[in-house]
């Protein structure tokens, strides 16, 4: 894999990334607690990840209120602000690049979240989904999300703002760009959807009203932070949490021509990532080629070699990988020179925890170095006997 094109730089918004390899965004719970603040942890966790093209955070609430799980960090805070700060330092000294995935997650939520016990969401109809959440024993749990409380226009004008600032304090944390979580069933996605936005304002009915919030949202973050720093991670065909919509992928096409006329720097598929998943068609990929000349990035069950023949296609930028990123760290090292990859030996530390199945999954050299050490144990040890 040394001369596949996932190792060809390239430009993407302010920087330029040195492979097509992205660390996509995974919501792992880690952060201190009270007050969602990131840690050192997190901070070591992704500076070794950063020979990535770069990395996109976990997802990040932009206020209490878009909060849906335990433990998952904020950007709202000058505490947050002072976490995150230690994230993209450690990332930079590594000599990688870092943007934040801000995140709303609208009825996708719990109670305990929430001061009146009720997510928001455009319409008042609830996800049939689950969410994971800390009780009062420690112990993290999925449980049913509720029915939401449908947003006003105020709520959503506050909403926007909210972007805004979380916008503006990742930039002071230093992120080299933000991405906007349009994707995945989460509040952006519901307002896309006619089976969760079931309004008659400004803000339902046609596809046009539908996209009349995220197309706010990012109109507010580039006119903060600069619309060359602006990213959105987008799902048309995934369906799960109650998010079926025959309309989608016209939505999401439609959307592909605003986004291109505003100017993001790229637009990420979170593409189903099991074995019978929706294909993606080439008329698809090619149609939002046509329509966006900014970067495409793409998430799903990809392999190194699936990833550059993609590329190769001329149909998308980048790849991004994220369980294959979880357990090793040199991702990128491994590919090129088409080693084993370590497999997620520990399900449960997915969510909360320590450094165990976090920042201690080793690098190829160390592996080795340790395996190395181990046989030589074994051969001395059997040399008594």
């Amino acid at each position: 894999m040394k001369n596949s094109i996932l190792f060809n730089a390239t430009k993407l918004g302010t920087f330029e990334a040195t492979n097509r390899i992205v660390l996509a965004p995974m919501t792992r719970s880690r952060t201190a607690q009270p007050n969602d603040i990131p840690t050192d942890l997190m901070a070591e966790y992704y500076a070794q990840r950063a020979s990535a093209g770069f990395i996109i955070t976990e997802a990040t609430q932009i206020s209490t209120q878009g909060k849906g799980y335990s433990f998952t960090p904020g950007m709202f805070t000058p505490e947050q602000v002072t976490g995150w700060k230690k994230v993209t330092q450690a990332v930079h000294q590594a000599d990688g690049h870092i943007i934040s995935q801000l995140w709303h997650v609208g009825r996708m939520s719990h109670a305990s979240f929430h001061v009146d016990g009720l997510p928001v969401a455009p319409s008042a109809i609830a996800p049939d989904a689950q969410v994971w959440v800390v009780g009062e024993d420690g112990v993290g749990r999925m449980v049913d999300c509720p029915i939401p409380r449908e947003l006003s226009k105020q709520d959503i004008q506050d909403i926007i703002q909210d972007y805004r600032r979380a916008a503006r304090n990742a930039i002071e944390a230093g992120f080299d760009g933000i991405e906007i979580h349009g994707g995945n069933g989460y509040l952006i996605d519901q307002f896309l959807r006619r089976s969760s936005n079931k309004r008659d304002d400004d803000y339902g009915g046609s596809i046009t009203n539908r996209l009349r919030f995220v197309l706010e949202v990012i109109e507010a973050v580039s006119d903060e932070i600069g619309a060359n720093k602006v990213g959105i991670r987008l799902a048309p065909f995934i369906t799960q949490r109650g998010m079926h919509d025959i309309e989608a992928i016209d939505a999401i096409l439609l959307a592909s021509k605003k986004f291109n006329e505003l100017g993001l720097a790229y637009i990420h598929l979170s593409e189903a990532d099991w074995d019978d998943a929706p294909v993606v068609s080439d008329e698809f990929r090619q149609t939002l080629r046509e329509n966006f000349t900014g970067s495409i990035i793409v998430a799903g069950n990809y392999t190194a070699t699936t990833g550059a023949r993609l590329i190769n296609s001329g149909l998308v930028d980048f790849i991004a990988f994220g369980r294959k990123f979880l357990a090793n760290p040199d991702l990128p090292y491994r590919f090129k020179h088409n080693l084993p990859l370590n497999e997620i030996t520990d399900p449960s530390t997915l969510f909360g925890g320590n450094e165990r199945g976090y920042t201690d999954y080793p690098n190829y050299s160390t592996q080795t170095s340790l395996e190395e050490s181990i046989d030589c144990t074994k051969s001395t040890a059997e040399a008594f006997f």
